[in-house]
């Protein structure tokens, strides 16, 4: 793995009303384990529940939202925007997942737009890359990857770098119907984000952005994923929707850094 923190997040995508993203936010803040400052969770609710998760979180974990607009304000009915969700004390934002994309015509133009827009308000942009079944199938996964990433990014510092989070995940690995992607396809994979990374911001940069693995985790598994694939932590999906079982994920993976990736200095 590279030298950047560990991190364990989660988005709940149209799940939880304002009283069960509260409970559940208790039981988590109650039952994560001591971390150290090289690791984090955050928890992705929606935009509901922002609000009472960030009370509930007591500053345990980061608390981030699923999407936002790239203006500041404006005529943009149902959409939400940075000034918001930064009053609201909301992390990061999730920018460019692949349900956007397929539902809501998101585009890589539109994400590089957000991502310079998070930036500027002071949110982290959690930008979501990966190929979809096409993609891979005829053999251009990377090339689809890099392109992704480089449209994000475009226009983008490098002393901000510090500030991203990359999200691999392919789309035919997501959801219930959701193929399981090996630890050497990933590791393949997010070698490619990170020669992106280290062309667009340089070696040392680019090593500290974080990539998170996104796609059918669950927590048996968790582990060997994360320590054999080069990813920086894991984007859960329906096996976090349950704190206690998010909770023992990330204990499973903390556990296992002595065994299989030694202590981060």
């Amino acid at each position: 793995m590279s030298a950047a923190p560990l991190l364990f997040g989660t988005n709940w995508k149209m799940h939880k009303t304002v009283r069960e993203a509260t409970q559940y936010a208790e039981r988590l803040q109650a039952r994560i384990p001591e971390l150290d400052d090289r690791t984090q969770i955050f928890v992705i609710p929606p935009y509901t529940s922002i609000a009472a998760v960030c009370q509930a979180a007591h500053g345990a974990f980061w608390v981030g939202a699923q999407n936002m607009h790239w203006a500041e304000w404006g005529p943009y009915t149902g959409e939400v925007s940075a000034p918001m969700l930064k009053e609201m004390g909301v992390d990061l934002v999730e920018i460019g997942h692949a349900e956007r994309r397929q539902y809501f015509n998101e585009n890589d133009a539109s994400v590089n737009r957000k991502v310079q827009t998070a930036l500027r308000f002071g949110l982290r942009p959690l930008i979501c890359v990966g190929e979809d079944a096409e993609d891979k199938r005829y053999g251009v996964e990377r090339e689809t990857v890099a392109r992704q990433l480089r449209i994000a990014l475009h226009g983008i510092e490098a002393e901000r770098a510090p500030q991203l989070i990359i999200a691999y995940e392919p789309s035919w690995a997501v959801g219930e119907a959701g193929a399981i992607a090996t630890p050497e396809y990933v590791a393949y994979m997010t070698g490619a984000c990170r020669d992106v990374l280290a062309s667009l911001f340089g070696l040392r940069n680019g090593a500290g952005i974080p990539i998170l693995y996104g796609g059918s985790v669950f927590g048996k598994d968790a582990p060997g994923l994360l320590f054999r694939s080069g990813a920086n932590g894991l984007f859960v999906g329906r096996a976090a929707l349950d704190p206690d079982s998010f909770a023992d994920l990330v204990d499973a993976c903390i556990h296992a850094i002595p065994k299989q990736a030694g202590r981060r200095e």
